[in-house]
């Protein structure tokens, strides 16, 4: 085979892409959150700062810089029986253009009865002509309690950068006591921003984010409404099947973080000391 050759070539590629996955649980010893087993491969490594009086944080590092079509990254944690665990990354996640292939992010979250489990990574920024699919499977025993939070930015406005075009697959699906309660996919791909201007779709803006809350009801949405005046973007709020979800849409990316930090800290979420930097 021709080293410059097209199936040379793609051969090449394969064989550069970032791989990483990162396989972690906590147990409680002598009623405080530890770490037991741990499994890191590739590009992605896990962190855990100071042990806290009860609960623990960590923080995920993507030693790769970022993500490219055909990188692949898997995430498994489990909570276990009683614990409570926060998890962060070091940094906002950054998807590359691709050459075709997309970039595969797949997460799996698994909490125990009584536990409570706060996935709060930073921003993901989506550049022009990346493809992107991303999964999350979450988990819960009926008496756990968990937040999620995601925040995707389409191009660095900034930097003076455009998301022209691309791929974005979010699919979720949220299990509570063995029954599905939350099931959705998003597919945003071709023009980026004729879709993203469309009034039904993101009207102009250039971030989105949707947070979960288990359990949620009627009383922390209206806790959640009463910031309606300060949010500097779109956000809406309701609650059904026993779980509250908050979503967001701006044209300023640092308004809707801004947002989702109101958001969780009303709903009573230990924000990362990364968010408050």
């Amino acid at each position: 085979m021709a080293a410059d050759s097209p199936n040379a070539s793609s051969a090449i590629f394969a064989a550069n892409r970032a791989r990483g996955s990162v396989t972690f649980d906590v147990h409680l010893v002598d009623g405080k959150t530890r770490r037991r087993e741990l499994h890191e491969s590739g590009s992605l490594r896990v962190r855990f700062p100071s042990p806290e009086d009860h609960g623990l944080s960590a923080m995920f590092v993507n030693t790769a810089g970022g993500a490219a079509g055909g990188d692949r990254f898997d995430i498994d944690i489990a909570v276990g029986e009683g614990t409570s665990l926060t998890v962060t990354t070091a940094a906002a996640e950054k998807v590359y253009r691709s050459h075709g292939p997309s970039a595969e992010i797949n997460i799996a979250l698994k909490a125990a009865a009584g536990a409570h489990l706060s996935w709060l990574p930073q921003e993901t920024i989506l550049f022009d002509r990346s493809r992107t699919e991303r999964r999350i499977d979450i988990d819960l025993d009926a008496s756990a309690s968990l937040v999620v939070c995601e925040i995707v930015i389409f191009g660095r406005a900034a930097m003076g950068e455009k998301l022209l075009t691309g791929a974005f697959i979010d699919r979720w699906r949220l299990r509570r006591g063995g029954k599905l309660v939350f099931a959705e996919t998003v597919r945003l791909d071709g023009d980026f921003s004729a879709k993203l201007a469309r009034p039904a779709i993101a009207n102009g803006g250039l971030a989105i984010g949707t947070a979960l809350i288990v359990p949620g009801d009627e009383a922390l949405v209206e806790r959640i409404r009463e910031a309606a005046d300060s949010f500097g973007g779109e956000v809406g709020i309701s609650c059904w099947n026993g779980f509250a979800m908050a979503r967001f849409c701006a044209q300023d990316a640092a308004k809707l973080r801004v947002d989702m930090m109101n958001v969780l800290a009303r709903s009573g979420a230990a924000l990362p000391r990364l968010w408050l930097n």
